[in-house]
């Protein structure tokens, strides 16, 4: 799938948008996503200068070496690249080498001149391997109206990020911007939708004058109340998007060109890295599930965050020291189906200690009650969960009374232990949460497809092969019509028939399932082991219904 263009545009100097184009870039690389930024602000260039701590060597070439190249006939879209350092994946290709001769060579760019020569085109080709080669592709746009701001806002964007600050000539000079682009889109010869626009205000400053600073914020909401409409859900109001697409005034990051979210690597609120990872995390969502950002910023973020991230482990089995063995046990089954899976074990500090979980999911084996240790575990993991696919799954031993467990536990989906469901038996089960597949009918208490292995095995009187084969063709049905209560008590009948007695003495009269039968309860295995996909994953809990 090809990458996003996003060009990020202000009308007037000074609004910050440079520096906030640069930290989103941090923040998109670090979040694993392949991220290219371009500085076509040729007679102010100032990318080079947030990005020069990362720069191992001064750029050889830049954006204005692309219009020798296609007078050249050259096409290397990715030869004036410069590689930054302390974040992977993050790429620029900056304005040009800062020598003598860089101001006059922008000085005679001829733009009209050169589109006539078929430079769009060259540009477009360029485009297509940039969006082939990231995710992201940030250009920082001149100011005002150019034939740069063109080429930036109408020609190479899929969407358009405006910063202004609160004063009128900064709002609607973006506003009239973002109506001159999408005009211009619809005389291209360039399959083009409409823009996207996502209104950021920048620069604000609401700790003083906070009744000014309202009536302000009132107007910026009012002037690009329009620029919502293609993009923001229905149910969220403009006015809070806005105030999550603000960024607050701090006199601190005004001096020089510093990155904060290089060193807030934990923002809270009243940090201006915090706004910054919103928009970052709306650009990172392409402008979508903008109703669980209204309902949770938090989990926005998070889950943009985890969406790429590896985990050293599937699934981190949580156990009191009683239950140590059939940990071990459940472990060992679980890695022969694939499955990598890590101990817990209860009393290791350095488990809760850790900056961020190394396993997936997470593996509550509960022997009575939920341990002290295990709750800890719960909580922290559910606070790094959220609005991720991440599962906390509950497995009780068989005299565990799941009435008895806090609600937080309780609720959840629960795995149980009991005489015909052993560590194989729930490792499968297990399998299947983290895989989001499900059985045709549920388990419970015996494990259907166990009780038919055990009857294929069995060795009984002729007529009690009747019985089975009569049990046998009932389960057929009923799995497939995924009645679990029903398939749990033929499972027991099942269990019950071909269970050897102390009254059958002579093991003359017992024989092997005839090969019908055979037939018959292998195809039943193979029914009751299917697997189907679960619906939609809405949440990190997996509740019972």
């Amino acid at each position: 799938m090809p990458g996003t263009v996003l060009t990020f545009y202000s009308y007037k100097g000074g609004v910050g948008r440079s520096f906030t184009l640069a930290n989103i870039a941090v923040l998109l690389a670090r979040w694993g996503h392949r991220v290219l930024c371009l500085d076509w602000d040729l007679e102010a260039p100032g990318l080079d200068a947030y990005f020069r701590p990362m720069m191992s060597a001064d750029p050889a070439g830049g954006v204005i070496d692309l219009v020798d190249d296609f007078l050249g006939g050259r096409l290397r879209p990715g030869a004036h690249t410069t590689r930054l350092t302390g974040v992977e994946k993050l790429d620029v290709i900056t304005a040009g080498r800062n020598d003598a001769a860089y101001v006059g060579r922008v000085q005679e760019i001829d733009w009209e001149a050169l589109y006539e020569q078929g430079f769009g085109d060259y540009l477009e080709r360029c485009r297509e391997q940039w969006t082939a080669d990231y995710d992201y592709v940030l250009l920082d746009s001149r100011t005002g109206i150019s034939d740069i701001g063109g080429i930036c806002t109408a020609h190479l964007p899929d969407r358009l990020v405006v910063v202004f600050t609160a004063n009128v000539q900064s709002m609607t000079g973006a506003i009239e911007i973002a109506e001159r682009a999408n005009v211009a889109r619809d005389l291209m010869p360039y399959d083009r939708p409409q823009l996207t626009v996502l209104p950021v205000l920048s620069r604000f400053d609401a700790r003083e004058e906070y009744k000014r600073s309202e009536e302000w914020r009132r107007i910026c909401l009012e002037k690009t109340k329009a620029l919502f409409g293609n993009w923001l859900d229905r149910e969220v109001p403009p006015e809070l998007m806005s105030r999550h697409l603000t960024l607050p005034y701090f006199s601190y990051w005004t001096f020089g060109e510093e990155l904060p979210v290089r060193t807030e690597l934990a923002p809270t609120a009243d940090q201006i890295s915090f706004a910054l990872e919103t928009v970052a995390a709306v650009v990172a969502h392409d402008f979508d599930r903008t109703a669980l950002l209204a309902e949770n910023r938090d989990a926005y973020v998070a889950a943009v965050r985890a969406e790429k991230r590896t985990f050293a482990h599937d699934l981190r089995v949580s156990t009191p020291r009683p239950t140590r063995l059939l940990a071990g046990e459940l472990m060992k089954r679980l890695g022969g189906l694939g499955v990598r899976p890590v101990l817990s074990l209860s009393g290791e500090r350095s488990q809760l200690e850790r900056a961020e979980d190394d396993a997936r999911h997470l593996c509550l084996l509960i022997d009575g009650e939920v341990s002290r240790w295990q709750s800890a575990e719960v909580e922290l993991f559910l606070h790094r969960t959220l609005g991720q696919d991440r599962r906390v799954i509950p497995v009780l031993t068989e005299d565990t009374d799941p009435n008895t467990l806090p609600g937080y536990v309780g609720n959840l989906r629960f795995l149980r232990f009991g005489s015909s469901r052993g560590p194989r038996e729930i490792a499968r089960e297990l399998v299947d949460q983290i895989n989001g597949t499900t059985a045709l009918v549920e388990s419970g208490e015996h494990d259907v497809a166990g009780a038919l292995r055990q009857a294929a095995g069995a060795q009984l009187r002729p007529l009690m092969w009747r019985v089975v084969d009569e049990i046998v063709a009932e389960l057929q049905i009923v799995i497939g019509a995924g009645e679990a209560e029903r398939a749990q008590e033929l499972a027991e009948d099942l269990l019950v028939t071909t269970r050897v007695r102390s009254t059958d003495a002579d093991s003359n009269h017992r024989v092997a399932a005839p090969p019908e039968t055979r037939t018959s309860i292998e195809w039943a295995v193979r029914t009751a082991e299917a697997r189907a996909t679960h619906r939609g994953f809405s949440g990190f809990l997996d509740q019972q219904t």
